[in-house]
């Protein structure tokens, strides 16, 4: 095993002007090193260096482009990138203390919280992200994300528009957040007592809209569930290299 000085996994994040971590998908497999205590050392990356750090790297797109997370497993040299696999090879090379991937209620909950929540972080996280992006980044993430769009970042956080989005998600928000309290009596994870890839999934991305804006953050942990997950996982945001 690798000391503190040594380690075990180089780990390749979004860059932005805080220094923190702020990628929901990277905060997975942060909360996931954190939880394991596996060594790792962040290379944070801005926006326009992503592609051509990681084909430098040896890795293929995943899909039609390059994203983080990506990581280097030092001990064996090997290079990977996208969440999920990224995931599983964590899980099957560092077993203990186990996460459990997925579960019946797991996929239920990240299926429901991908078009719901998602539906109000396209409106609110995703035009004040620019907020904390580096000059480069900046133009690097409107020009790409406006043409995925069709429409400026701005337009979204126009006059009622932000309101209207999150009025249509209050039901679906309630909904799933009483999934991730079905075993409540048992713990305060979504499968009881121990942390799954869910709770990541979940505590990652309330983690990143704090980090983009403690207001958003703050409409989305209203709603019971969402707030006890995350509380539960803040023992392993503790390190945000």
């Amino acid at each position: 095993m690798a000391t503190k000085t040594e380690p075990e996994i180089i780990l390749y994040d979004l860059a932005c002007i805080k220094d923190v971590c702020f990628s929901p998908t990277v905060w997975r497999i942060r909360l996931m090193l954190n939880y394991k205590k596996i060594p790792y050392r962040t290379v944070f990356l801005e926006f326009p260096d992503i592609e051509p750090t990681l084909k430098g790297l040896g890795l293929s797109p995943s899909g039609s482009k390059y994203t983080v997370p990506a990581i280097h497993h030092v001990p064996t040299n090997m290079y990977m990138l996208d969440s999920t696999p990224i995931a599983q090879f964590l899980e099957s090379t560092y077993p203990d203390p186990p996460v459990p991937l997925t579960s019946e209620l797991g996929r239920e909950i990240e299926a429901k919280s991908r078009s719901v929540v998602g539906a109000a972080f396209r409106t609110s996280v995703t035009p004040r992200e620019i907020n904390i992006l580096s000059p480069r980044s900046q133009e690097y993430f409107r020009r790409t994300r406006e043409a995925s769009l069709g429409q400026r970042l701005e337009d979204l956080l126009d006059g009622d528009k932000e309101e209207k989005s999150w009025n249509a998600v209050g039901d679906g928000m309630r909904a799933v957040g009483e999934l991730m309290m079905t075993n409540k009596t048992d713990g305060p994870f979504v499968l009881g007592a121990k942390p799954s890839y869910t709770d990541f999934f979940i505590a990652g991305n309330l983690q990143s809209a704090r980090m983009v804006d403690e207001g958003v953050f703050q409409r989305i942990v209203q709603y019971s569930g969402y707030k006890e997950i995350y509380e539960a996982s803040l023992p392993y945001m503790e390190k945000r290299d």
